[in-house]
């Protein structure tokens, strides 16, 4: 069969179209399926010049899905839990990381157990009922955090540690209030502790309660005595939040919180304490056992230190005569000028350390030295 030229032209056209279609194409020839064509080759080069993915219509919606309220507040730390503790996630975490733990003072944990057990003798003692002391928890917080979340009515003593030139703080829940007025001003047992709201505290009630405060710093100068003598001492006694601030609200605090059972009535007292209250002690509170040592082996160092003391070289100056004079003097010396001493051979000369006077005593000849013979030693003074 004889070919004509135009059947060449369309064979040359036919054959640079199936080198530029794609592998494995589906299309038909009227252009339905030319997005599929174009994700493929798009695919194709991504692959080729990198490896690239291209994106899948799935992967686009998740990237443009909108979190719900729950999933916010889960990430800035915002979500209830159900026992009414507060969820130390997301932003608070971040927020919270550069706070001070307690566990960094490990004779913190041996002060307040001491204090629980002379807290569990002096309150039976004061309220002349079985009183029963437990510690819940020490925590690290920030102190304007403390004060929104306190609950309200409660009292706040206010205390002074003299030796450390700082403030504490004593919070007395509402309950613990009425249940000490109850007990001291003989209530009956096995009832509970009557409560009136939306009434400020009574003088009486105020009284009663400044002296459990009063007990409650007695024992707790006592618990950090064997650590480092403290005084606290009393200052003011407060109900509204405002009025005993005693921090900057950002400044980091100790905060243990106790509970206290009279039988079938009690409440809360927690302790509050800020680290720049703590600071005189620090080093002692980093302390894991009571007298530890600085350091391994700090006996043993010591021990070293004290014998190469001993064998200290140092210079000893024996001073037969002082004199004042102008500076013209001096610069007038020549050589051959004498000085004049006002010593004889019997004058008491003074040996020093430096500028410290060590002994006194006389100068002769043993042999071809000059010598000193120390007759006393020199005060301190």
């Amino acid at each position: 069969m004889t070919s004509l030229p135009g059947d060449e032209e369309v064979d040359q056209e036919a054959t640079a179209e199936e080198e530029i279609e794609a592998p494995e194409s589906t299309g038909d020839p009227n252009g339905e399926n030319q997005e599929d064509l174009a994700a493929e080759w798009n695919t194709m080069v991504g692959d080729e010049e990198g490896n690239e993915k291209v994106a899948s219509p799935e992967d686009a919606s998740d990237a443009s899905r909108v979190l719900n309220q729950d999933e916010i507040d889960s990430l800035l730390g915002l979500s209830e839990v159900e026992d009414g503790a507060t969820d130390q996630s997301g932003l608070n975490t971040i927020l919270n990381s550069g706070m001070v733990s307690s566990e960094r003072l490990p004779m913190l944990e041996v002060v307040f157990d001491r204090l629980v057990r002379m807290m569990s003798t002096s309150l039976r003692n004061f309220t002349s009922d079985n009183v029963e002391v437990t510690l819940d928890s020490i925590d690290s917080l920030r102190f304007g955090d403390y004060l929104n979340a306190l609950p309200l009515p409660t009292m706040l003593g206010v205390f002074k540690a003299e030796e450390w030139d700082n403030l504490g703080l004593i919070s007395i829940d509402s309950s613990l209030i009425y249940s000490t007025v109850d007990v001291l001003l003989g209530g009956r047992r096995g009832t509970a502790a009557m409560r009136v709201e939306g009434r400020p505290f009574t003088t009486i009630e105020r009284n009663l309660v400044e002296r459990m405060v009063h007990v409650v710093l007695a024992d707790l100068s006592a618990a950090f005595g064997p650590l480092s003598p403290v005084t606290f001492r009393f200052d003011r006694l407060e109900t509204n939040p405002r009025f005993a601030t005693i921090s900057r609200p950002g400044n980091a605090v100790v905060l243990a919180r106790l509970r206290i059972d009279m039988e079938d009535r009690g409440g809360r007292l927690e302790v509050l304490i800020p680290y720049a209250t703590l600071e005189p002690i620090r080093e002692l509170l980093l302390q894991m056992f009571m007298g530890e040592k600085s350091g391994v082996g700090g006996s043993i160092w010591e021990t070293h230190l004290a014998e190469e003391l001993w064998k200290t070289d140092i210079e000893l100056t024996a001073v037969l005569d002082e004199m004042t004079m102008t500076l013209g003097k001096v610069f007038d010396f020549k050589v051959g000028s004498q000085l004049q001493l006002n010593v004889v051979p019997d004058s008491v000369i003074e040996v020093r350390c430096g500028d410290i006077p060590m002994f006194r005593g006389k100068m002769g000849r043993k042999g071809e030295t000059i010598a000193v013979r120390i007759n006393e030693r020199c005060n301190k003074e």
